[in-house]
């Protein structure tokens, strides 16, 4: 069977174990430059659902898109160095504040530009939103089917994809035909390290603007090596309505973050028996604490 054109949808985004009192602009946009940029951990396992399938059917190739600033080509090489063939970062000052909806609709004519694709895999969520839209809203916008909470790609074979789903109350296997955008819970596998060999060939990769503030001259290593070559896409490079793109075209607005750290006021001690088990439970659904 032929390889399949793989898409991976990440992006960098803040730590939020270590938000503070200077997270939040004045705009009520994140302060991304006061906190460490990671790659988003549900992208990672993204990541490995599409490095499997790259496994077993040889002739796959996997591209990263990212959006966010200049810095953000590190999450593409992040993904290089994991097995990913190469990437695009979509960078503009155009934008910046977009929420979701802006977000996706940058993202999907980003896709509409790339042409051809056998699927969109993407995390389930953002540590810096936990909204879960962008993933369905891109499906929504370029007309795709999508499988959302998934797990495990368990197959493909004749045009269809049999995916496991991980919801609230159990585990669900579904088909579904391809093109599509699939988009992984955190509770799929983690995904694998960094290759030394793959560090090797990609640790110069950058992005044009990274060049032109590099202090080393490795023009002639660019020319001979193609690949080192990493994408960089404008609002020039693609087609859009600039009204919806950006905080304009974002009509999310945040008003405010706190970080909130819980502190234990009380203790209970409760035995193993059934009675104690039951009465905490009780006390525990009354009180809206689960349930």
């Amino acid at each position: 069977m032929k390889g399949f054109k793989i898409i991976v949808l990440a992006k960098q985004v803040p730590d939020t174990r270590n938000v503070g009192k200077d997270a939040m602009k004045a705009d009520g946009t994140v302060n991304r430059a006061a906190l460490p940029a990671i790659f988003n951990p549900e992208d990672l396992n993204a990541l490995e659902q599409a490095l499997r399938i790259k496994d077993k059917f040889p002739g796959s190739t996997i591209t990263v898109l990212t959006m966010g600033p200049g810095r953000a080509a590190e999450i593409i090489r992040e993904g290089l160095f994991r097995g990913a063939d190469d990437g695009i970062l979509l960078t503009d000052r155009a934008f910046a504040g977009s929420d979701t909806l802006a977000t996706s609709y940058a993202i999907s004519q980003t896709l509409k530009k790339y042409g051809k694709f056998d699927m969109i895999i993407a995390g389930r969520q953002a540590i810096d939103g936990d909204t879960a839209q962008v993933g369905p809203q891109v499906a929504e916008k370029m007309g795709l089917p999508q499988v959302t909470y998934a797990e495990e790609i368990q197959a493909i074979e004749n045009g269809k994809i049999t995916i496991k789903r991980r919801l609230e109350r159990g585990v669900e296997v579904v088909k579904c035909s391809l093109p599509l955008v699939i988009t992984v819970n955190g509770s799929a596998p983690e995904c694998r390290a960094r290759n030394a060999k793959l560090i090797m060939k990609y640790k110069h990769a950058k992005t044009v603007t990274e060049l032109q503030v590099a202090n080393d001259d490795y023009i002639q290593l660019y020319n001979d090596r193609p690949y080192l070559n990493i994408k960089e896409w404008t609002v020039q490079d693609i087609e859009v309505n600039m009204e919806e793109l950006g905080l304009t075209g974002s009509p999310t607005k945040v008003k405010k973050v706190e970080n909130v750290v819980l502190q234990s006021k009380e203790a209970k001690v409760i035995t193993s028996s059934d009675d104690d088990i039951n009465q905490l439970m009780t006390e525990l659904i009354e009180n809206h604490t689960i349930g």
